[in-house]
């Protein structure tokens, strides 16, 4: 393999790339925390607005962290361009962005009550989200955190999509009385999540190969040879597709933290309360695991299915001896000795040929 002094994985993305990106992290983002505040104030009482602020605080974490990286990574992008940032630098820069946008993030749900402890606690776990988001983009896998991010966006708009037809989708799975909605319900659940972990496999491929392929074209890339055709082995591939269900865990493990204290006082506001907060919790973390390993396998199985046969690629001046007929004009390894034992023949004092043919081509005493 040709060394090169920056490896595939830490080649930075194109700043058009993490810029568009950002718009649609952020775009997303704020419309997460419009509809929360906007769910939230709308409410008549005490009780209901706490059951909807915690109904909205995992959507808003875990947008607010696929938020914090997308703009960390713009951030590093345009930096970079100037300066070459050291590893600690690299991380200081990307915390501090994710903290800026974390902080922005909350103003819209602590100002609905300033005197409100609930709103406090949400404003804090929705800046600790994007803090979090910020320091992951700060590894040094630029590439694949942009891919993670991105793929997570197209998550949240399928999502979107399959909720706004999900009364159509609910009669396709059979729902009609009590059970069977239950059931249906169920299955709409594990379907959501398993399209949800094909397509973040999908995304997150296709946003690799195309990078690769522009970093392979770049006169600063240099020439790599990588078990796959753009320089980044499987495993890189196998963490983008897993991204958005791991920012998918880690926003569900926030909310049930950091946002502890709102749960508890939803679950406070009665039984029946209390039973659908702990089976929307249960759920949201089944469907992020299913995110994330679906979205895995997906990537891994798209990587395979462009690597050829080993046999195939095999370079003809590396095929043993014997496997392929002569190429006229190229030169034959094994002509030097048949000459070389020729010429000890003719060499014979008494002109007789050798006892046993094995000895051709051994020099006389």
């Amino acid at each position: 393999m040709t060394d090169r002094q920056t490896t595939p994985e830490t080649v930075e993305e194109s700043p058009l790339t993490v810029a568009l990106l950002s718009v649609a992290a952020v775009g997303w983002t704020v419309a997460m925390l419009w509809s929360a505040r906007a769910s939230i104030t709308s409410r008549a009482d005490a009780a209901m607005e706490v059951t909807s602020t915690a109904y909205a605080l995992p959507g808003a974490v875990s947008a607010d962290l696929v938020a914090g990286a997308a703009v960390a990574l713009l951030a590093l992008t345009l930096v970079g361009r100037r300066w070459t940032l050291g590893a600690t630098a690299r991380f200081a820069v990307a915390t501090g962005t994710g903290l800026l946008v974390g902080v922005v993030s909350a103003i819209p749900i602590i100002t609905i009550n300033t005197l409100g402890t609930i709103y406090a606690a949400v404003g804090g776990t929705v800046a600790a989200a994007a803090t979090i988001g910020g320091a992951l983009a700060g590894l040094r896998i630029p590439r694949v955190i942009t891919a993670a991010a991105s793929a997570s966006v197209g998550v949240f708009l399928i999502g979107f999509l399959l909720n706004l037809f999900q009364e159509p989708v609910l009669n396709a799975f059979g729902a009609g009385d009590t059970a069977s909605s239950a059931n249906a319900a169920q299955w709409f659940s594990y379907s959501q999540a398993a399209l949800s972990g094909l397509a973040a496999g999908l995304i997150s491929y296709a946003l690799l190969r195309r990078a690769g392929r522009r970093a392979e074209t770049s006169p600063a890339s240099g020439a790599v040879t990588e078990p796959t055709a753009d320089g980044l082995r499987w495993p890189m591939y196998a963490l983008a597709g897993a991204g958005p269900g791991l920012l998918l865990v880690i926003g569900e493990l926030l909310s049930r933290t950091a946002g502890a204290k709102v749960l508890e006082l939803a679950g406070k506001v009665s039984e029946l309360e209390r039973t659908v907060q702990e089976l929307l919790s249960t759920a949201r973390l089944n469907n992020a695991l299913i995110v994330l390993f679906a979205g895995a396998l997906t990537a891994i199985f798209a990587v395979g299915r462009t690597l050829g046969s080993p046999a195939d690629e095999t370079p003809a001046d590396e095929l043993p001896a014997g496997t392929g007929a002569p190429v006229a004009g190229t030169e034959d390894p094994d002509a030097e000795g048949r000459d070389r034992a020729a010429d000890l023949a003719s060499e014979d004092e008494n002109g007789a040929e050798p006892r046993d043919k094995s000895e051709a081509g051994k020099p006389r005493d």
